[in-house]
């Protein structure tokens, strides 16, 4: 039997730890751009475009206000992005070097899962621990990959807070010595089939916190408030917000699809059936229904807006109880949490 490299192991938690430390300098880079923006004031001049990591839109020019009361929006002329997520071309150092921290962030986190895998001689998603600390570093490549498409750098702060979430809870709600696999796990599936499910969680996250938002400026809207006020001022519109968790959405719904296929495969291969009503199991086709039901509802039934960012909250929150309850707490053939 191939021996564990406990130094290896060793190194890879201090990667973890290195890149909790640098996603926290990013948090708060992405916290003071939110912050810094309601001070700013618009002006009309000629548009100018920005890399794709940190792209502006080219609907104007915007000026960083220091008085006590130029930087109050008050009218749809001071808004800083239109339904279409374009910004104003605005220079945001904040949200440039939360993008760049983030990005080293990431690459030590890499660096932290990849360290782990080599010390145990396999793939590094055996356990619980390593479940959460790939699941998040996937969260950051998700959304640091979207940034070449669209500017969502508003979504920074929320998706950097939820990556410290998960890495906390990896080090004191799960913490597993690096160890060989169990029987049940050495297959060439877990690559496969796990791999394909932490992949669509990541990408649920991501449209987790876009609904979350979403609700937030309807919210803000009902109130009478404008949409240029508050921290909420460099988030889009929430029609804006729902139709790009739609996309996403319907990309995770695909991939969540082939995990519980390719999980019934494995089972037949493992147990010899494709479905006995493990807890796992079940609650795997829980998530595809209420994405199935969402996708469903948005494309036929016209329901968008609020109720469609409520089903897909709904959807998120069972994956999370999917993972951290069921794992845990449920006895059953998918028992494996390593705790």
């Amino acid at each position: 039997m191939t021996t564990v490299n406990e130094t290896l192991g060793q190194y890879s938690e201090l990667f973890m730890l290195l890149a909790a430390l640098t996603y926290t300098v990013s948090f708060i880079a992405f916290a003071a751009d939110l912050v810094r923006a309601r001070k700013v004031t618009t002006a009309p001049a000629e548009p100018a475009q920005e890399p794709a990591l940190a792209a502006a839109g080219t609907l104007g020019t915007v000026q960083w206000s220091h008085g006590s009361g130029a930087g109050k929006a008050n009218n749809h002329n001071d808004a800083v992005v239109d339904d279409a997520m374009g910004y104003k071309a605005l220079r945001r150092p904040a949200a440039r070097i939360g993008v760049a921290v983030g990005i080293l962030g990431l690459v030590v986190h890499a660096a932290g899962v990849v360290t782990r895998g080599i010390a145990a001689h396999r793939v590094p998603w055996g356990n619980m621990y390593e479940f959460t600390t790939t699941g998040a570093m996937l969260v950051m490549a998700v959304f640091l990959t979207a940034l070449l498409f669209r500017d969502l750098r508003f979504l920074g702060t929320f998706i950097t807070g939820l990556v410290l979430v998960m890495l906390m809870a990896g080090a004191i709600a799960f913490p597993t010595p690096v160890a060989q696999l169990i029987p049940a796990l050495q297959s060439y599936w877990l690559i496969i089939h796990v791999s394909v499910a932490v992949l669509s969680a990541a990408i649920f996250t991501l449209t987790f916190a876009l609904s979350v938002l979403q609700l937030a400026k309807t919210r803000q809207e009902k109130s009478g408030k404008p949409r240029t006020a508050g921290l909420l001022r460099l988030v889009p519109g929430p029609v804006s917000l729902e139709q790009l968790a739609y996309r996403l959405n319907a990309i995770g719904f695909i991939l969540w699809t082939f995990t519980l296929m390719a999980g019934a495969i494995w089972a037949e291969a493992a147990w010899g059936r494709y479905w006995g009503w493990d807890t796992k199991e079940v609650w795997t086709f829980v998530i595809w229904v209420v994405y199935a039901g969402y996708l469903h509802a948005r494309a036929t039934r016209g329901w968008d807006g609020t109720r469609a960012a409520w089903l897909s909250i709904t959807g998120y929150l069972c994956v999370i109880f999917n993972f951290a309850v069921v794992n845990v707490y449920f006895p059953g053939l998918h028992s494996y949490s390593g705790l």
